[in-house]
């Protein structure tokens, strides 16, 4: 039996030949997209889902016995499903259920290209080969050809003699060739054997096996290596291998060589339930060759959820040595650490109460050239917090705590130890209304102390206490207009504001001190009860605070800018001090404040504040900060801080400048640098350059960070990154992600503002 196709001038006719028994699918065994585009779905390669559908055969020539065999000939096409095969000539064998093509062969499954001279396929199992490949693999846009791609199954494929990239062309910028790749799209993950990376022709890597990911899913395997140089530590060689455990566990070991200290080794894992999650990571130098000693790190943080109301968790860090993270700190929070916590919990929470029990101590990394005081740990430390709103109108609250407060003997210097029992109830009754609010309220302060060691200027009463009342009267006004912003609609408020307290005197000058501390004065603070912070100070108060606050709304009630003034008014002169007797000061007003802040148009944000001193007819402190981001991946920062000089701090006059900005259509320029004024010298700094091409990304940076010690540490950072391969070399985004406010990796989908 044969089919024949007649021409008739220039239109072939295409006899179509629907095969109900020819139904098993072309199963062809290559990568999965490494990552599916967003909002489309994930397409599946399920063989049920292609055997419940017919095929459709076209061809010019079509020949043999549709029961055991067809030749086709001529603008062959097969379809099926998501699965269509193109060829000059086509053998179809369907009691073996295999099809063979040659000739300009052209396979697209699931949007996944490939062609080549010859196909051998079995429909049923999915085994086959193909001769001569070139592919395109849709979603990740990878790309490479082959002396042979051999397909073991639906899932598994062995590239021989082949490449791969993600760039686009026939000359990609760069692309991995190995003798032999494995790709396995249902682990996700391929191998390569005698593998070798080629970047703008030139070999850059080269390695006996290696792997790689066929999509974002995690995987087993070593990781590529990270390599940079630090002034303290000279040359790093970083080889991590990872561990993917299961999907919601995994361990990453690191070591790591450094030239000026030897060898370091270090793990991290990571592990994340329904009712906990946390990571613990631990690093280890033995025998550093620059100190001859031993040195490690520690650092775990565990959070868990025993019952539905019950929660438990802890947060330890440990080092070896004072130095350690100014050594080893490749950030500005890293290696200016002084107090490494430890911290263990568990809370529990009622209805209209809870209950914490924690126990806190700290390790503190000295430094000589500035030594600070080790804050007293608490072990225990035991608190109680009850309270409802809207209770016939009124709202209470009560709070307690129990906190043992130790140090080792050598570190007490004259400081007692000792328990402190601390109760305050507190009821209010709000009045609000459209226009205006009136709040008073009521608390009371109660503290008792037993001292283990009193002495020096302290009593020598081993047992202490002190009740305070404390009330005040919080009231403000709200006024609205239509008005303008920028040419735009908007709604401006005025809303003034008065907060009056009133706390008895009470001479505290016997009384330990654990964990007071003047609190830094600011427009929150202005409204605060106390002028101290912790629970050792109560600060007599007879004060009223009279603030101004303006917004500017748009339509959608978004804030804009707000404007905002404020002073404090001492109707008695607060007594009470942190040391020392107490005494009456002279001053009969706060500082006045002054505040300003916002996103005023959709590139321009602004922050800014201003403490000055009436009394004194001077600047106590300044922060004026601005930032534009007038597009993605385009933002210039500028900060100036003032704070004056006083007892307790030195003269700061500090500049801040960072930005991300293109210098060309595929070159950034990244940079910070932070300046002290009396100093006349560069704090930190750091600046790079990233060029991006369409499926690579080249990075360098230098940063250079002031240490605890006072000593500076130098990096440089170089990173190759090959999209959807890997990146090569040290990472610097961490350092540009905490450097510049704003920063955008390159590499990023374009967000909007």
């Amino acid at each position: 039996m044969s089919w024949h196709t007649t021409s008739w001038h220039t239109t072939t006719l295409q006899t179509r030949y629907r095969l109900s028994m020819l139904a098993a699918a072309i199963a062809l065994a290559c990568p999965p997209p490494l990552a599916y585009a967003q909002g489309l779905p994930n397409p599946t390669r399920s063989k049920a889902i292609e055997e419940s559908q017919p095929s459709e055969i076209s061809a010019e020539i079509m020949t043999g016995r549709p029961d055991r065999e067809l030749q086709l000939d001529g603008e062959v096409e097969i379809r099926r499903g998501q699965t269509t095969i193109k060829a000059d000539h086509a053998l179809y064998l369907q009691i073996e259920d295999e099809v063979t093509a040659s000739g300009h062969v052209w396979i697209k499954r699931f949007g996944d290209l490939y062609r080549g001279q010859q196909l051998k396929l079995n429909m049923s199992s999915g085994a086959g080969y193909v001769t001569s490949p070139e592919y395109k693999l849709l979603q990740n846009n990878a790309q490479g050809k082959a002396r042979r791609i051999d397909f073991e199954s639906s899932e598994r494929a062995v590239v021989s003699q082949g490449t791969y990239s993600t760039c686009e062309g026939s000359d990609p910028d760069w692309y991995l060739q190995a003798d032999t790749m494995r790709l396995d799209s249902g682990r996700e993950v391929g191998t390569a054997s005698s593998a070798v990376v080629y970047f703008k022709g030139v070999p850059i890597m080269g390695v006996p096996l290696m792997s790689f990911p066929l999509s974002d899913a995690r995987k087993s395997g070593v990781l590529p290596p990270t390599f940079g140089a630090t002034s303290k530590g000279g040359l790093e060689l970083e080889l991590p291998y990872y561990f993917n455990i299961a999907p919601n566990r995994d361990l990453t070991l690191f070591p790591k060589i450094i030239s000026r200290r030897g060898l370091q080794l270090g793990a991290e894992g990571r592990y994340l339930e329904p009712d906990y999650a946390g990571q613990t990571r631990i690093e280890v130098l033995p025998d550093d060759l620059q100190t001859r000693t031993n040195r490690y790190s520690l650092a775990s943080i565990h959070n868990q959820k025993l019952a539905p109301a019950w929660s438990f968790g802890w947060n330890l860090n440990r080092a070896s040595d004072n130095d350690y993270p100014s050594d080893f700190g490749q950030s500005i929070t890293a290696s200016s650490l002084r107090l490494l916590p430890r911290d263990v919990y568990t809370n529990y929470s009622g209805t209209y109460w809870n209950a914490a029990a924690r126990m806190t101590s700290y390790q503190l990394l000295q430094d000589p050239l500035a030594p600070i005081v080790r804050p007293f740990g608490r072990l225990p430390q035991l608190n109680l917090h009850a309270g409802r709103e809207d209770v016939q109108g009124f709202d209470w609250a009560f709070d307690s705590e129990f906190s043992r407060f130790f140090l080792p003997d050598e570190e007490l210097k004259g400081r007692p130890r000792g328990d402190r029992l601390l109760i305050n109830p507190q009821i209010s009754y709000p009045l609000v209304r459209p226009g205006y609010f009136i709040t008073p309220k009521l608390s009371l302060h109660a503290t008792s102390y037993q001292l283990d060691a009193p002495a020096g200027s302290f009593s020598s009463a081993s047992t202490l206490t002190r009740t305070l009342p404390t009330f005040s009267l919080d009231s403000g006004l709200l006024f609205e207009r239509d008005t303008t912003f920028f040419g735009q609609q908007a709604r401006q408020t005025l809303e003034p504001r008065l907060f009056y307290v009133y706390t008895p005197f009470r001479d505290q000058s016997l009384f330990p001190n654990f964990d007071s501390a003047e609190a830094t004065f600011s427009y929150p603070q202005l409204f605060s009860e106390n002028r101290y912070s912790g629970s050792d100070r109560i600060s007599d108060a007879n004060q009223l605070t009279a603030a101004l606050t303006s917004r500017y709304l748009d339509p959608s009630g978004a804030e804009r800018l707000r404007l905002s003034l404020g002073q404090r008014f001492y109707i008695s002169t607060p007594r009470v001090t942190l040391t020392g007797p107490n005494s009456a000061g002279q001053e009969s007003r706060s500082d006045l404040l002054l505040a300003a802040s916002g996103r005023v148009t959709g590139a321009l944000r602004l922050d800014s504040a201003l403490q000055y001193s009436v009394n004194q007819n001077s600047l106590s402190s300044s922060l004026f900060g601005v930032q534009w981001l007038p597009a993605p991946k385009k933002v210039l920062n500028a900060e100036y801080r003032y704070v004056a000089k006083s007892s307790s701090v030195d003269l700061l006059k500090q500049v801040k400048l960072s930005g991300q900005w293109p210098l060309a259509d595929r070159i950034y320029a990244v940079g910070r640098v932070s300046y002290s004024v009396p100093d006349r010298k560069t704090v930190d700094s750091l600046f790079g350059m990233e060029y991006k091409e369409d499926c690579w990304i080249f990075r360098v940076v230098a940063q250079r960070i002031t240490t605890a010690t006072q000593t500076a540490n130098s990096t440089i950072f170089i990173q190759l990154e090959l999209n959807g391969l890997s990146k090569i070399g040290s990472n610097p985004l961490k350092a540009l992600q905490q450097n510049i406010p704003g920063y955008q990796s390159v590499n990023d989908p374009v967000v909007k503002n």
